[in-house]
């Protein structure tokens, strides 16, 4: 009640608006992009707050030593070791057969100013436990943020992002110029996915 309360008193006097085509009600993965500010995990909380989405996101391990700990973990972060990737689908699978209903956020553009592809982990994690994708957006061009449609990867990756791409399309980010376009590296040979790639 709290956080909804506070998420309430946000948008009452936020310059951004809230639009929202469907809250998840499965497990899902939930993309964040544009990613190019560090206002957008802001907006991420605000959002979820406000639909009363429980959320969980990715962090490297280092963001959860020490009091940031406990913090980290209430605000739903789950640690992240880079030498065993393949334990987060474990985790994330387990919390699925658990019947909780969260969205697992990750912003697949990965580093801001960096990088010329969006990282496809979340496509492996979608795919591995069978949680569909919703799009999450922030547009700076309209002053709207949100979560678009909910999507059920078919495992041809031209095509699924195709249909990401066209959502994104005319979406800016809070820093336009940081944007980078919907694009696996994985479009352009068919590489299969394996849950032990690095994202």
């Amino acid at each position: 009640m709290l956080t909804r309360s506070l998420a309430r008193v946000y948008w009452a006097f936020s310059r951004w608006t809230l639009t929202v085509e469907a809250v998840p009600t499965r497990p899902t993965v939930l993309i964040g992009a544009p990613h190019t500010s560090n206002w957008d995990f802001v907006l991420m909380l605000a959002i979820a707050w406000r639909l009363g989405v429980d959320i969980r996101w990715l962090g490297k391990n280092s963001l959860f030593r020490g009091w940031r700990g406990p913090i980290m973990r209430r605000l739903g972060g789950i640690p992240v070791d880079r030498a065993d990737p393949a334990r987060v689908v474990d985790d994330v699978v387990a919390q699925v057969e658990a019947g909780d209903v969260f969205g697992l956020v990750i912003t697949p553009d990965g580093t801001r100013r960096s990088g010329s592809h969006w990282k496809s982990g979340f496509y492996r994690i979608a795919r591995a436990t069978g949680m569909p994708v919703t799009l999450g957006y922030v547009d700076r061009n309209t002053m709207t943020t949100g979560l678009g449609p909910t999507l059920d990867l078919t495992g041809d990756v031209v095509a699924d992002m195709d249909r990401i791409r066209a959502f994104y399309a005319d979406k800016s980010g809070v820093r336009p110029e940081f944007r980078r376009e919907p694009r696996l590296r994985e479009e352009s040979d068919q590489t299969p996915f394996s849950v032990s790639d690095r994202a």
